[in-house]
């Protein structure tokens, strides 16, 4: 299972907006600025109909003559921006500040749109000119509910667009930030790379941002070079696979390269005569959509060529066209490279020339590992945890002025209480090491392998499933208000 969340996909649809029950909790009205503005639990005030037509207009307009705005360096001579970005579940999170307000986003190379899907009840957000539409993605489910807001202002430290649209996800589940343990508000992608060069550093977990009227990629003959062809304002390359269900040939696929995808490959069933799930495999969640959960069947193959750069046995997840039919639209597309195949290399993408440029770094040929356990956790707030301290105080006792030998030695103990993050199971696989021990959907996990489950963040709870097979993993869970305690090992299923 994947804690992540893939919006790679999405089709907006307009709904109509002068119906006050399609609006729902979460839109007001500054009375002083006369913006509206984005907040937790708040009521709506819809605008009288007039004024909605006049505003529909306006848009018309704006649109029609003038056209959404782009990113570019506040300086002109400047030639280079670096953004040091969080790497989490193989998602590059980066520092991204809307109309005045610092957000955390997932820089997503698969979503052609900028969405906004999360704001706790300490933020609020100014957005101008909003108005109602529908969003479709991966999954299963229906369309989900959104606001399109335009004229917004962005910002990357000395990266800037003064116009940009953004989408705003109104369902209240929608919560990527307990699966990914820190807060995430949204995701952006072709808006901000549609008029930059940009260098993504794995390894040393830097954004590269360079001007492109001031800076032009040098060849590398250590690289590989690849085209970039679009769709729908997204990138798409040609690779090789071999699939074992063939033999040794390999067959050539054309994947979307998507930085928002925490797995190395997906592979779309039927797509292809020879791509279809190997004898061995098993049934994963593999991350949740805008529409719903998405599933497919994990395994490995044999070899994944990228150019020159030969992957061998990574995991593959395959998947029929109940949760992909939106991506499907691209007829020749086979699938995409996530995160666990890009994190290998240095990356330069560069949409105005079309192309990509790969280099390998010291995790190319590291293992493919996936999650053994069966389970998936999520962040689930925070505890109030009572600590103990304990401390040595020693006293020098001063004679006239002399200090004296005498020294008094004591013992202090203190008690503090902190708040600490929690963890529960949102997921538990049918068949799976954590299911056949007894494990169940929202057990709230108190110790893992003896230790405090606050100690460890989410990422490094989900390494531990992740390691060698047959390693052994001990939970202390709580479950409606007992304790109980079970033990399994890591099993190798592909």
């Amino acid at each position: 299972m994947q804690n992540y969340i893939d919006l790679e996909y999405f089709l907006p649809t307009k709904t109509n907006p002068t119906s006050n029950e399609m609006v729902k909790t979460i839109l007001k009205k500054n009375k002083l600025t006369n913006k509206i503005v984005y907040c937790y639990e708040c009521k709506v005030k819809v605008c009288n109909l007039r004024r909605l037509l006049l505003s529909l207009l306006f848009f018309v307009f704006i649109l029609k003559g003038y056209g959404q705005s782009k990113f570019q360096f506040y300086g002109n001579e400047d030639v280079s921006q670096k953004v040091k970005f969080t790497l989490i579940n193989n998602l590059i999170i980066i520092p991204l500040q809307i109309n005045g307000k610092d957000l955390n986003f997932i820089l997503d190379t698969g979503v052609n749109k900028t969405i906004l899907f999360n704001l706790t009840k300490n933020d609020s957000l100014g957005l101008n000119n909003v108005e109602k539409i529908q969003l479709k993605g991966l999954g299963s489910g229906e369309p989900v509910d959104a606001l399109l807001s335009k004229n917004n202002r962005f910002r990357i430290k000395n990266l800037v667009n003064p116009n940009e649209d953004l989408y705003v996800i109104l369902r209240d589940n929608f919560n990527m930030s307990a699966r990914m343990g820190m807060t995430i508000h949204g995701i952006i992608g072709f808006d901000l790379l549609k008029n930059i060069i940009l260098k993504i550093d794995y390894k040393s977990k830097y954004l590269t941002f360079y001007n492109p009227k001031k800076y032009r990629l040098k060849k590398c003959r250590r690289c590989e070079e690849f085209p970039l062809e679009f769709y729908r304002n997204k990138p798409y390359i040609n690779t090789y696979a071999q699939l074992d269900t063939i033999g040794e040939k390999k067959i050539k696929t054309k994947l979307l390269i998507d930085s928002g995808g925490s797995d190395a490959l997906w592979f779309f069933e039927g797509t292809h005569k020879d791509i279809k799930t190997p004898k061995k495999y098993f049934r994963d969640i593999l991350g949740e959509g805008l529409s719903g959960t998405i599933y497919g069947n994990r395994s490995k193959v044999p070899l994944f060529e990228l150019g020159k750069f030969k992957i061998e046995e990574p995991t593959v997840s395959f998947l029929d066209t109940t949760s992909t039919a939106n991506a499907r639209q691209f007829k020749l597309r086979n699938g995409s490279i996530g995160g666990n195949i890009l994190k290998r290399f240095i990356v330069w993408l560069d949409y105005g020339s079309r192309k990509a440029i790969f280099k390998k770094n010291a995790s190319l040929k590291s293992g493919f590992y996936y999650n053994m356990s069966g389970l998936s956790v999520i962040y689930d707030g925070q505890e109030l945890i009572k600590e103990r301290q304990d401390n040595i105080i020693t006293d020098n006792f001063n004679s006239g002025n002399k200090v004296s030998d005498n020294k008094t030695i004591s013992f202090v103990t203190s008690y503090f209480y902190r708040f600490k993050p929690a963890y529960k199971i949102s997921n538990v696989l049918k068949n799976s090491p954590a299911d056949l021990v007894g494990l169940e959907k929202d057990d709230v996990i108190k110790r893992i392998n003896g230790n405090p489950a606050y100690t460890y963040t989410l990422s490094q709870i989900n390494a531990l499933f992740h390691d060698k097979p047959n390693k052994r993993i001990s939970l202390e869970i709580e479950r409606a208000g007992q304790k109980y305690k079970f033990k399994f090992r890591l099993k190798e299923r592909i």
